[in-house]
């Protein structure tokens, strides 16, 4: 591999004058510095990425840690966040697994959006220890260099749930998501809530997995008990409720007819169903966004307060009022 030195050595001049021209010093001439970056595209040279962290002691690259890439909801997230980053001239790299966290503690990255349940508390919070910047946006962490951006997940839970029971539903099927998942943790604790303030309403909670697979499984057994009024279906994100949607409607039930459903994202593909899925709706771009912008700040020794998104309810016809007309 081509270094610096051989670059001195063709162009006749110092190592330090060779790094002062690849950075683009003005401690050399305009016509030294041009002979010098001619001579390292000659040669082919690739500066050495590592050896420039250890000297500035910084990569200029951010990391994203997700669980895992599946379904729908990780798009407009992603996109928000390259797009900070990349103004202030950082790139992004997005991660999941273990292999991947050695990132953090061999500084190959300058700080880190997390939104993975294989990271534990502690982990971080050594992380953290050893000087790391870190945004969570995935659990609730208090450390001078963890920021916390997070979901109003309880009133999400909240709105779905008062939607459906003040359209008179009094059974309501939840469709739960992992139980090692922060985001589902708060809004089955919302759900449980509302129904201690509901006593009059009856609920039968599901497993889940958060993918369209367990929302197949979910409509099945909510068919297979089908009987008198329609229930109300709530769906802990918008993949589980695409499932379900699907396999009621494939046995030839109707949404907002046999039962009510809502969900939980506002996922680009819920606009093509037809009745319109009732869901909780934010902006994923714009928490994506606000993760970088706050460790962008952090990184440069800025003070920063932690986060809310806030959500909102999308009303559907997927939702049919008790005592409707079908």
């Amino acid at each position: 591999m081509v270094s610096i030195k051989d670059i001195a050595k063709q162009a006749g001049v110092s190592i330090s004058t060779v790094s002062y021209a690849l950075n683009n010093s003005p401690k050399v001439t305009l016509e030294t510095k041009t002979r010098i970056l001619a001579v390292a595209k000659e040669l082919n040279y690739v500066p050495n990425a590592a050896a420039r962290q250890l000297k500035k002691q910084e990569s200029l690259i951010i990391g994203a840690f997700l669980t895992d890439f599946s379904g729908a909801f990780y798009g407009d997230l992603l996109q928000g966040m390259k797009e900070v980053v990349n103004r202030k001239g950082y790139d992004l790299i997005v991660c999941s697994g273990k292999q991947s966290h050695r990132l953090l503690p061999e500084r190959m990255i300058d700080g880190a959006i997390i939104l993975d349940s294989a990271f534990s508390d502690e982990e971080l919070l050594e992380y953290a220890d050893r000087g790391h910047r870190l945004v969570v946006l995935d659990r609730e962490l208090r450390h001078d260099n963890i920021n916390q951006v997070l979901l109003d997940n309880k009133a999400g839970a909240n709105l779905a749930m008062d939607y459906l029971i003040e359209n008179g539903h009094r059974k309501l099927y939840i469709v739960c998501g992992p139980p090692d998942s922060y985001d589902s943790r708060q809004r089955l604790t919302a759900v449980r809530q509302t129904l201690d303030r509901h006593p009059e309403v009856e609920a039968v909670f599901l497993e889940g997995d958060f993918n369209k697979a367990s929302g197949e499984a979910a409509g099945k057994k909510i068919l297979s008990e089908l009987s008198g009024e329609p229930p109300g279906v709530f769906c802990l994100n918008d993949e589980m409720a695409i499932g379900l949607f699907q396999t009621v409607q494939d046995h030839g039930k109707g949404i907002g007819v046999d039962l009510s459903l809502v969900g939980f994202d506002n996922i680009d593909l819920t606009r093509y169903l037809s009745p319109r899925l009732a869901t909780i709706e934010y902006s994923k771009h714009r928490w994506g966004a606000m993760a970088s912008q706050q460790l962008l700040q952090m990184i440069s020794g800025e003070q920063v307060e932690h986060e809310r998104i806030y959500v909102s309810l999308v009303e559907g016809e997927s939702v049919r009022p008790r005592g409707a007309e079908s």
